[in-house]
């Protein structure tokens, strides 16, 4: 990861997702199922494995330093009960780890030669004995680079107390069988992360296993589950209750939906509304039809009034010309005849 892939993973942890006012680059939020809570609560497997001989690989959901931000400001003002998601997360893994241990015990029973039920008590007191020696150093070592000198120099005392009581240990396993057979590797399995441990592996390999990256990942795994398993109980009884209150608002929400919908949106009221203002539709048309039809009877009863005058007025104007032509007499004031007919149309298409 370069400087500048550092720099900006900081960033996000410290400002979430809505730094710069910039979406994150997954384009989810903290509580989509896509995300995994495990890694909101610092406490997947797949991160805390990683680059050790039990790498598990990328994990199937989404890890961004920014979600988890977002969560962290989140959970101040409402429990969203990840730890219990997280705690069935972290039981299946480690069960699984269990049932590898359980495994490879069986393979080292069938494999190594079977001891006598005192040379067995004795060879287990000797890596017990390593055990600690090698868990004091690495605690010891990591106290010394935090600073805490005065601490890691009493562990170191206790260290070389817990080395004498290893020597006596040994020379007791040592003169309880043959030497050919104390030259055998005896192997064991670490009860933490499954690994093999060798009863004539020195202090430096033990303090190297204890405190290397693979035993504390486990510790802190572990750890972590006994935290979430002892609230566990009373946890789920909160996510009960809250789950039941969430459902009693939201039956509420759906009343008062409900309710507003049937006054408002598609009840009785609206169905009223609607029948009155159908009828005022009808009503109006209805009137707007009949007045139209009013209107062209109207009009056609004055056209043929307006027909029938003209036509009265032509007979009456002939039989006038005929009368005034039998008698000789004709009006200087008279049209002649071609210009009667133009104006006669002249008044129809006025008309």
């Amino acid at each position: 990861m370069t400087a500048h892939d550092q720099m900006r993973a900081m960033l996000d942890q410290l400002m979430g997702t809505g730094r710069n006012g910039e979406n994150n680059r997954f384009h989810v939020r903290f509580n989509d199922p896509k995300v995994c809570k495990s890694f909101l609560l610092s406490c997947c497997p797949h991160e805390i494995l990683s680059s050790t001989r039990m790498d598990l690989g990328e994990c199937p959901k989404i890890h961004d330093l920014a979600l988890r931000a977002d969560f962290e400001k989140a959970q101040q003002s409402k429990d969203y009960f990840y730890d219990l998601d997280a705690m069935e997360h972290l039981q299946a893994f480690i069960s699984d780890c269990d049932r590898r241990t359980e495994a490879a015990k069986q393979r080292l029973a069938e494999t190594q030669e079977e001891l006598s039920a005192e040379v067995a008590v004795k060879a287990n007191s000797v890596h017990e004995l390593a055990e600690q020696i090698g868990q004091k150093l690495a605690k010891a070592e990591q106290l010394g680079e935090e600073g805490f000198v005065e601490e890691s120099m009493k562990l170191m005392e206790e260290v070389d107390e817990l080395r004498k009581q290893k020597l006596e240990a040994e020379q007791e396993y040592r003169n309880s069988m043959p030497a050919s057979s104390y030259q055998q590797q005896k192997l064991r399995v670490c009860e933490v992360c499954s690994a093999y441990l060798g009863i004539h592996d020195n202090d430096r390999r033990l303090a190297d296993h204890f405190g290397g990256k693979l035993h504390l990942g486990f510790i802190k795994i572990r750890e972590k589950l006994a935290e979430l398993e002892k609230n566990s109980d009373k946890r789920k009884e909160e996510k009960r209750k809250a789950n039941k209150d969430r459902d009693r608002g939201d039956d509420r929400e759906d009343r008062y939906r409900e309710r507003y919908r049937e006054h408002y949106v598609g009840g009785r009221e609206l169905d009223r509304r609607s029948k009155r203002h159908r009828s005022r539709s009808r009503e109006r048309k209805e009137r707007e039809r009949v007045g139209g039809d009013n209107r062209v009877g109207g009009d056609n009863r004055g056209d043929r009034r307006r027909r029938s005058r003209s036509r009265s007025r032509e007979r009456s104007e002939r039989s006038e010309r005929s009368r005034r032509s039998r008698s000789g007499h004709s009006s200087p004031t008279d049209k002649p005849e071609r210009g009667e007919r133009s104006d006669r149309r002249r008044d129809r298409d006025r008309d």
